[in-house]
């Protein structure tokens, strides 16, 4: 008996959540996209961020992200070339998830904090 083909983003199963985590469920990833919804755009804004990533783990994000449409790039500066980073529509629909998961924290992890604006 043949395996089902998963989907090209799905690594493990066809589950959406198992799919969905393939693309975003490490520490950091989520963590970028938050950075981004409070107006961050550039390489040093991100790490900037009080959770201090790696610059390596943060080029690896940000290629990944790029790669599933999740955020887009354009060029601020030429030399040497610099680049603002934005969420797509693809990306933006994330917002929900976030909120839900700042409304969770909150109620359920005493002392946590939004960083970004419900």
């Amino acid at each position: 008996m043949s395996k089902p083909s998963l989907p090209h983003s799905c690594k493990r199963s066809p589950c959406p959540i198992a799919c969905t985590l393939d693309i975003l469920g490490d520490k950091w990833t989520l963590l970028v996209i938050r950075d981004l919804f409070v107006g961050k755009k550039t390489y040093g804004e991100f790490q900037a961020s009080p959770e201090g990533i790696p610059s390596n783990i943060l080029a690896d994000r940000l290629k990944r992200l790029l790669e599933h449409e999740i955020v887009e790039k354009t060029p601020y500066q030429q030399r040497p070339v610099r680049y603002a980073y934005t969420l797509t529509p693809k990306g933006r629909a994330l917002g929900n998830v976030l909120k839900a998961m700042v409304q969770w924290g909150e109620a359920h992890i005493p002392g946590s904090q939004a960083l970004m604006k419900r």
